[in-house]
């Protein structure tokens, strides 16, 4: 693994090398220059995969540190990788609008040419797309405006409501003292009317006894 490893990081520095001469080589040579960091960076990965099957099986007293060393190589070509395509980015951006201001340069214009006018086709469609997103927006707000009055609505009917729960509550609540009161009112009416009949029936007996 460590002949591997430090093939593997001369590899990258050598690739780090040859990137700092992207910016320095000519136009004719840059392609191929691109080719062969793509090439190197391919061949960087190649090895790092085999690495990481030789890092599993380290000791487990090495391995975790065998990872990490790892881990950082993948993160360097990664960044090389991820230079190389910004560069290529830049180029063809730069090689089209090139392009587009020699075409622009080279025509001509008669008093007879119908096309006498410079193309703003996609000036005209990003003012389109920037009008229909500002449209978007309001219609948007239009919406979330909407929306937070009906939840002020929904509020008030929720308010009118729990104030008709908290009446009718209130009435069951009286209702229930009410009843209760009635219920204990019975209970003390029969009561008195037991005892009622209980002392005339001791008075008739007591009139029976001594009288008779």
């Amino acid at each position: 693994m460590e002949t591997l490893y430090h093939q593997t990081n001369r590899h990258i520095q050598e690739v780090q090398s040859l990137m700092g001469n992207l910016e320095k080589t000519d136009r004719q040579s840059v392609h191929l220059l691109e080719n062969e960091l793509q090439a190197r960076t391919d061949q960087i990965f190649n090895h790092l995969e085999r690495l990481e099957i030789l890092a599993s099986k380290e000791p487990t007293n090495r391995r975790q540190n065998a990872k990490l060393r790892v881990d950082q190589l993948k993160y360097d070509v990664q960044h090389l990788r991820t230079a190389l395509e910004n560069f290529q980015h830049r180029r063809y951006t730069r090689e089209a609008q090139e392009r587009e201001r020699e075409e622009l340069m080279s025509r001509t214009f008669t008093t007879n040419d119908a096309d006498t006018s410079i193309p703003i086709d996609e000036t005209l469609q990003f003012n389109s797309n920037l009008h229909n997103a500002h449209r978007g927006m309001d219609d948007l707000l239009g919406s979330g405006s909407s929306i937070l009055n009906g939840l002020r609505d929904q509020r008030s009917t929720l308010k009118g409501t729990h104030k008709k729960i908290l009446d009718v509550a209130n009435m069951l609540g009286l209702s229930n003292t009410v009843m209760r009161l009635i219920e204990r009112r019975a209970t003390q009416d029969k009561l008195i009317m037991i005892g009622g009949m209980l002392l005339t029936c001791i008075f008739i007996f007591l009139v029976i006894r001594y009288l008779g």
